[in-house]
C-alpha cells in the first residue's frame, strides 16, 4: 500500500470557508458543535479550525459560559452512587 492510501483527509476551517468575521457567543448551536458532551472545548486538531478562529471560538464559548448559555461542565452519570463503588 502506498502512503497516499493511508493519509487522512485534511481538515479545513469551516469559519474561513463561510467567510465568518465574528463568532457570536449567543449562537449556542454553533458553539455546541465545537464542545464535547462533557462541556470541554474541542482542540484544533479535532475541529480543523485555523488558529485565529479557534481563538475566537474559545473566547465565545467562555463568554457563553459566563452568561449561562452553555454549561461549564456536565455532571458524569454513572452507575455508582458514592465514590467507593458501592450502591
Amino acid at each position: 500500500m502506498s502512503d497516499y492510501a493511508r493519509r487522512p483527509r485534511r481538515k479545513y476551517c469551516n469559519f474561513c470557508k463561510d467567510h465568518v468575521d465574528y463568532i457570536d457567543y449567543k449562537d449556542v448551536n454553533t458553539l455546541r458543535k465545537y464542545m464535547t458532551d462533557r462541556g470541554k472545548i474541542k482542540p484544533r486538531r479535532v475541529t480543523g479550525n485555523c488558529a485565529q478562529h479557534q481563538h475566537q471560538l474559545s473566547t465565545a464559548i467562555k463568554r457563553a459560559r459566563e452568561m449561562a448559555l452553555v454549561p461549564y461542565a456536565v455532571p458524569v452519570v454513572s452507575g455508582r452512587v458514592d465514590g467507593k463503588g458501592r450502591r
